[in-house]
């Protein structure tokens, strides 16, 4: 499959809905451009991670207007389209941190609650509440395993994602520059361990002050960088085939040496 990761900066110029409006735009140009099997987006793209003060405002429920017009150009550009994240507003009125994966006919396949909350000069921890629950998304790719961000520094997350089927693995995220020399570390990491794809997009451009690294990457179950992505907002264009994956756990089998089994919560 041809993924198509948007290294997308946050404008915050336009009103939230109009920033929402153009990405789908962008959602679809790019999608037929490159022929893309799935299109990924970073994290928060619509609010900026760092723009605390922002989720509130622009949380909404998963039936809400953001979400349907995400599930729109999925199904105008027949892709299946990885949303990035937007700050969900569930029960109770909690606020989540959460990944949406659409499929081509635009209808939602997969929701993922972001389970480590950052708390390093940060108010992510503080302001939404964090997810339980690490699956798989089934869809017509396979297996996908969603995770976003902080959680790539969290490796039992991914091992059952990998126990429940992943063989390719979708990162969101909207690390700083600061620290993109860890991203690039991490994101081959998880891929060489787990022996599957990692297809990681980060954000680019400044979230409160704060500078994205950029740095988007795919990398193949060998640790191998497929395509990397410059600092600056950009498009990454790189094939995948998630049968490499199970090629690779045959020649060279370390899962099959595990001692230590992780299962996703039932």
């Amino acid at each position: 499959m041809r993924v198509v990761l948007i290294q997308a900066e946050v404008d915050h110029r336009p009103p939230f809905a109009e920033r929402v409006a153009a990405m789908g735009e962008a959602v679809v140009s790019h999608a037929a451009r490159h022929r893309a099997g799935l299109v990924l987006l970073p994290e928060l793209w619509a609010t900026g991670f760092f723009n605390f003060d922002d989720y509130a405002r622009t949380a909404e429920p998963l039936t809400g207007p953001a979400v349907r017009a995400l599930g729109a150009a999925a199904r105008a550009a027949s892709v299946h389209l990885h949303a990035g994240s937007l700050v969900e507003r569930g029960e109770e009125g909690r606020l989540h941190n959460t990944s949406l994966l659409f499929g081509p006919d635009g209808g939602l396949l997969h929701s993922y609650r972001k389970v480590h909350l950052f708390g390093h000069r940060s108010r992510e921890s503080a302001l939404l509440s964090a997810g339980t629950t690490v699956r798989c998304a089934d869809s017509a790719l396979g297996r996908l395993g969603l995770s976003a961000c902080y959680d790539l520094r969290f490796p039992e997350l991914y091992r059952a994602l990998v126990d429940d089927g992943a063989r390719v693995l979708l990162v969101t995220a909207a690390w700083p520059a600061g620290r993109i020399a860890h991203w690039r570390l991490l994101v081959q990491a998880r891929a060489v361990e787990n022996q599957a794809w990692v297809v990681a997009g980060n954000a680019a451009g400044a979230h409160a002050g704060v500078r994205a690294g950029g740095g988007s990457l795919v990398v193949d179950p060998w640790g191998r960088v497929v395509a990397e992505a410059g600092p600056e907002a950009a498009v990454l264009v790189a094939d995948v085939d998630p049968a490499l994956a199970d090629r690779t756990r045959a020649e060279f089998p370390a899962l099959a040496d595990r001692r230590i089994p992780v299962r996703p919560p039932d």
